[in-house]
């Protein structure tokens, strides 16, 4: 358990669970529990770190800022503007996070570089690979909450619903799916790649762990739609065959061990 909590930690995932639970549980009559629950975890977060010795970092001081001021507005807001901010407080909390992102690569600074350095020798800090990967993966997760913000918009202005199965939910969540994904992959795959560019190939990891998780997502999706009646019969039941399948089909089509690069430089 301590090893899973370190690996949390130490993790971009870290500072991104809390905007991601504000997103995805923000809708009208539950925007103030929403940002309490996402103010609650990055504190805990910040403070098991703390306490871990693992450094705070600037995200976590930037979610802990956005979601006081959101707490605030909740509390002494007047009635219309919270109404306002229940139905846009998911769009609002991609928009800032794809913003911030977007600065610290700007800044030549991208945000999943102090959480690299917290599991990479140092003595690749100033490479360029190291560099890339850490571009590449933030490009990544700043283009998935930009994604998310633009289907949530469209799924309010065309369903005149924040809480909408598809755009509210769906969607989001396997853009952040994919995010996970390849920041696990693309580590392991840019060292790989860098070789064989060099003339010396060696084994990286196989496409197919972009999309792994994707059998399973539509099997989750197929059950939840179809229990809560958000998708027809026909359609969720359709989407948990597809989903058996797919699992069995990437089952048999993924290696059962690869070798990896020596060094993780991402």
């Amino acid at each position: 358990m301590r090893k899973v909590v370190d690996g949390y930690l130490r993790s971009p995932f870290s500072g991104i669970a809390p905007w991601i639970l504000m997103s995805v549980l923000s809708s009208p009559g539950r925007f103030e529990e929403a940002v309490c629950f996402a103010l609650g975890l990055v504190l805990m977060t910040m403070w098991v770190g703390s306490r871990r010795g693992i450094t705070i970092h600037v995200l976590d001081i930037f979610g802990a800022s956005f979601f006081v001021v959101l707490a605030g507005v909740g509390l002494f807001a007047p009635d219309g503007v919270i109404a306002w901010m229940e139905t846009w407080a998911g769009e609002l909390t991609n928009i800032a996070l794809a913003l911030f992102v977007v600065g610290t690569l700007i800044a030549r600074r991208p945000f999943t570089l102090p959480y690299a350095k917290e599991d990479t020798p140092e003595e690749y800090w100033t490479s360029s690979l190291f560099m890339k990967i850490n571009y590449v993966i933030s490009a990544v997760w700043a283009g998935a909450f930009t994604f998310s913000a633009i289907v949530g918009a469209i799924g309010i202005a065309v369903t005149d619903d924040p809480n909408d199965f598809w755009t509210g939910w769906i969607l989001q969540l396997a853009a952040i799916f994919f995010a996970v994904a390849f920041t696990e992959f693309y580590p392991d795959y840019a060292p790989a790649k860098e070789s064989a560019a060099q003339g010396s190939p060696e084994a990286g990891p196989s496409f197919l762990e972009l999309v792994d998780w994707l059998p399973t997502f539509v099997l989750v999706v197929g059950i939840f739609g179809w229990v809560t009646d958000a998708l027809p019969a026909g359609l969720g039941v359709g989407m948990i065959a597809a989903g058996i399948l797919g699992n069995a089909v990437m089952h048999n089509l993924t290696p059962s061990a690869r070798e990896g690069p020596v060094v993780n430089e991402g």
